[in-house]
């Protein structure tokens, strides 16, 4: 009886060590399973929270750039009243149609708790304010650099943080309007003019050299870098490296062989910190890669199938010292996109159509902070500015919709 008791026993302790050998395998298998569709990448949070609400009744237009400068205090420009239903801006109607609302000056900045600070802009003495303010930047000097989309903005604007003009670059109504049947523009943008601009989409001004990165444009279809203090032009180029052409390409075909050269709009140039310049190409749905000088590195194609608006509007770097991360922001599909900055291989995304916070309409613009917060613009009908809480490296799913907080 006793050894037949063993015998039963040591069954039982072999029967529950299989079954516990078998659990730990299913358990490793659906870890790895789960981890198949994650990857190490930088992880967030939308803060719904911010900003604060603004005063005086105002609400926001159009909001087509973003920046954040080294007190870690946000900018935005927006294109207020001009971009606002009668139903949104009744209370500035003539007669007023109720208490609220009206729009609010185009320039904005916020601190980092989302409390207004100040507010300024629009046509004054001096300069040509645009008629379709486009992007804003703050340099190394604490100016402010603003460019313009509308039918006559061939010129940039600088002025003080407070809002004190100090300059303008190029002359308003130089180039005005498309191209001709034959795709030549005869009135329209001209990429080999060293004195003035085509639409400009957005400004990088790198503290090193002092030198301005005019993504140009909406019109135009190159980068020109000009001095930070004169705004005297030094160089630019188009696509590849080639001398830009203004000849209409016609529309976008992601099943034909890349376009030689940039489609309007050539939507932003930002430098990275080991001087390589990355340029959206947006309507091709590309990122092309420069040397400070012009000379073509690499591209990468990102939604190819995109049509219309095109998926590549803006890019932002993380803040490490290496800025290992590119952060895409898809106009054309309401997300996110988290590359790695070297390859500009695609690791995850975040973001979905929507108007929840955390959701997109147009998301137009990105910027970050010393902290490596995001914050995204959103045009057309989205009119806002989100926040995006930096939570470190993680696994994180390849494809996520709102950024919900987790606590």
């Amino acid at each position: 009886m006793a050894r037949r008791g063993m015998l039963i026993g040591a069954i039982f302790v072999g029967v529950f060590g299989a079954l516990a050998v078998a659990n730990m395998t299913l358990q490793q298998v659906a870890e790895a399973q789960g981890a198949a569709g994650t990857v190490r990448a930088p992880r967030f949070e939308v803060d719904p929270f911010w900003p604060k609400p603004l005063p005086n009744h105002w609400v926001l237009g159009s909001t087509i750039g973003v920046w954040v400068d080294e007190r870690d205090h946000v900018w935005i420009i927006h294109r207020s009243s001009a971009t606002l239903s009668n139903m949104e801006k009744g209370a500035e109607l003539k007669p007023p149609t109720g208490e609220c609302c009206a729009g609010a000056p185009p320039v904005l900045e916020f601190d980092p708790n989302g409390n207004l600070v100040q507010s300024w802009g629009g046509p004054g003495q001096g300069y040509e304010w645009p008629q379709s303010n486009h992007g804003i930047f703050l340099d190394h000097k604490g100016n402010v650099w603003i460019g313009g989309n509308g039918a006559g903005d061939s010129h940039i604007l600088k002025f003080t943080r407070n809002g004190k003009f100090l300059a303008q670059y190029g002359k308003a109504g130089v180039h005005k309007g498309p191209a001709n049947a034959e795709g030549l523009s005869t009135y329209g943008g001209d990429s080999n003019d060293p004195q003035n601009f085509g639409r400009v989409a957005k400004i990088f001004v790198d503290p090193r050299e002092n030198e301005a990165y005019i993504a140009d444009g909406y019109l135009n279809k190159r980068v020109a870098v000009l001095d930070g203090d004169t705004g005297k032009m030094k160089r630019y180029w188009g696509a590849y490296g080639n001398k830009p052409d203004d000849r209409n390409p016609g529309p976008y075909d992601p099943n034909a062989p890349p376009a030689q050269q940039f489609r309007n709009p050539v939507h932003c140039a930002d430098l990275s910190v080991d001087n390589l310049v990355y340029v959206c190409d947006r309507v091709n749905d590309r990122i092309q890669v420069f040397t400070r000088e012009g000379k073509f590195v690499k591209e990468a194609f990102f939604a190819k199938n995109s049509l219309g608006e095109g998926s590549v509007w803006d890019v932002a770097f993380s803040r490490d010292p290496q800025q290992t991360y590119l952060f895409l922001a898809d106009g054309r599909n309401h997300k996110v996109r988290i590359l790695r900055r070297d390859t500009l291989e695609e690791l995850a995304t975040f973001g979905d159509g929507g108007r929840q916070p955390g959701l997109f309409y147009a998301v137009h613009s990105i910027a970050i902070d010393s902290k490596g917060n995001l914050y995204t613009t959103e045009t057309y009908e989205g009119k806002r500015v989100q926040k995006f809480v930096y939570r470190g490296i993680g696994n994180v799913p390849r494809h996520r919709g709102a950024l919900w907080p987790t606590s």
